[in-house]
């Protein structure tokens, strides 16, 4: 068994044909994840679940922070019960093979670089399952610079953590007890938080309603329709407080007349001027062949 192996993180994630990490992990652009910071979870879910990707969310997590989104790259790990046989074995085997150091949840920590988010399933563990406290949260913001963590399990040294600026950390529970009897089976493999399941290198978007993980390789699509999406409802609420169109004719598909209404307003308005390069042909061409 291998931690964070190249061969098993190109083998799980085939549909990434952009840039990776040494590593093997999709390495999403920074532009992407500059653009999904500006749009809602709700945006994102909806091309995700329209493509089968129906178990990508999870809302039943606390916050060390209100109302601070959380964006970056997925560096996951999956933590399981302690047995000391496989215990001391996979230890052993990433201080003498992989020349790691410290703990295992170290380990996952001293990997990180700038937009990085940790997403450890610890079996929910609270009570001598804290993945980290204020020295590790402490070493996250300073290697991810805008990063976080998702921690299906608990933390500590609640106090320090919150007045770290410029990180987020969902978590399941608070402990003063540190880190024991557990005993790390993957790194940067599948990792299941909840009711979701997240691969190394997607994109963590977390905010006040939960945690949504979005596959590296449908990152631009999601943030494109997120993003048109975005701008439809600003037209939307425009035009009903002009009382122009009805919500009726809002909700419903736009007519023709609706829509060139739309693309003459987007070509002029000042609250578009951050999306001028979403691409409306697509759109504009289906009316043709009706």
């Amino acid at each position: 068994m291998k931690f964070s192996s190249y061969e098993d993180i190109m083998q799980i994630t085939p549909h990434w044909t952009g840039e990776r990490f040494d590593n093997g992990r999709p390495k999403v652009p920074s532009d992407i994840l500059r653009r999904i910071r500006n749009i809602t979870l709700e945006e994102a879910w909806g091309p995700l679940w329209g493509r089968g990707y129906k178990y990508q969310f999870e809302g039943e997590l606390k916050t060390t922070h209100q109302n601070v989104k959380l964006v970056g790259r997925a560096v996951t790990a999956i933590m399981v019960p302690k047995r000391p046989d496989l215990h001391d074995t996979l230890l052993e085997y990433g201080h003498k093979e992989e020349g790691r150091h410290g703990f295992f949840n170290q380990w996952v920590i001293d990997s990180l670089v700038e937009d990085d988010v940790i997403v450890i399933d610890l079996f929910d563990k609270i009570f001598e399952g804290t993945y980290v406290g204020g020295n590790l949260s402490t070493a996250i913001a300073a290697r991810t610079k805008r990063g976080g963590a998702v921690i299906w399990g608990g933390i500590r040294d609640t106090e320090q953590i919150v007045k770290i600026p410029d990180i987020q950390v969902y978590y399941r529970g608070i402990d003063p007890t540190g880190i024991n009897d557990v005993t790390m089976t993957g790194f940067n493999v599948p990792t299941r938080i909840g009711k979701a399941i997240c691969l190394p290198g997607d994109v963590v978007l977390g905010t006040i309603s939960g945690v949504i993980f979005i596959p590296a390789h449908l990152a631009e699509t999601v943030v494109i329709n997120a993003e048109k999406s975005h701008v439809r409802d600003i037209f939307g609420f425009l035009r009903l407080s002009e009382k122009k169109y009805t919500t009726a004719q809002i909700d419903a598909a736009w007519t023709e007349e609706m829509f060139l209404d739309f693309i003459d307003w987007f070509h002029t308005a000042e609250a578009t001027a951050q999306y001028a390069h979403l691409d409306w042909q697509s759109e504009l061409d289906r009316f043709k062949k009706q």
